[in-house]
């Protein structure tokens, strides 16, 4: 098994963030939801790497494993969207989360952003667990910024400050 390297997206990897997010969303979670149903997945270029914003794959052996975006929402402030790991590069002896997180949190603090944001659904709860491992309060929905984008999947919500 070969290391994992986390790298700026490039158009060339639209399949293989498909073929990553898509099956846990559904497989795993069981969304009844679609690439069309996700508008940013055909425009990740100008969705996320705008900005302050950016767009990472995690890569083993030439395959997307995982993902991981921030969209810049203005003031200093960003949300973190897309973080997904394919099952079979889960874990601590993989550390793909992680890398994934740090590459976000080293641009973010480069970028000059204040603050992070990020949705995510009740059910994820391995998800609420590394999040706050790394360093995210839990916040209300009141609390978010006006611009914040959310999903309709989204019923739990964190901040972070950029450091």
């Amino acid at each position: 098994m070969s290391e994992i390297t986390v790298r700026p997206y490039e158009p060339r990897d639209a399949d293989g963030v498909v073929s990553v997010i898509l099956p846990i969303q559904r497989e795993e979670f069981g969304f009844s939801i679609t690439a069309q149903d996700q508008p940013d997945l055909a425009v990740i270029p100008d969705f996320y790497q705008t900005g302050k914003g950016g767009f990472w794959v995690a890569e083993q052996d030439g395959v997307i494993v995982g993902t991981i975006g921030l969209k810049d929402i203005g003031n200093d402030q960003a949300t973190l969207r897309k973080m997904f790991v394919a099952a079979e590069a889960r874990g601590r002896e993989h550390g793909t989360a992680a890398k994934l997180l740090e590459r976000l949190f080293t641009h973010a603090q480069a970028a000059g952003l204040s603050e992070i944001f990020l949705g995510t659904t009740e059910k994820f709860l391995a998800a609420h667990r590394f999040y706050e491992k790394h360093g995210f309060v839990q916040v209300e929905k009141a609390e978010l910024p006006e611009a914040f984008l959310f999903m309709k999947v989204d019923t739990r919500f964190y901040r972070r400050g950029v450091n």
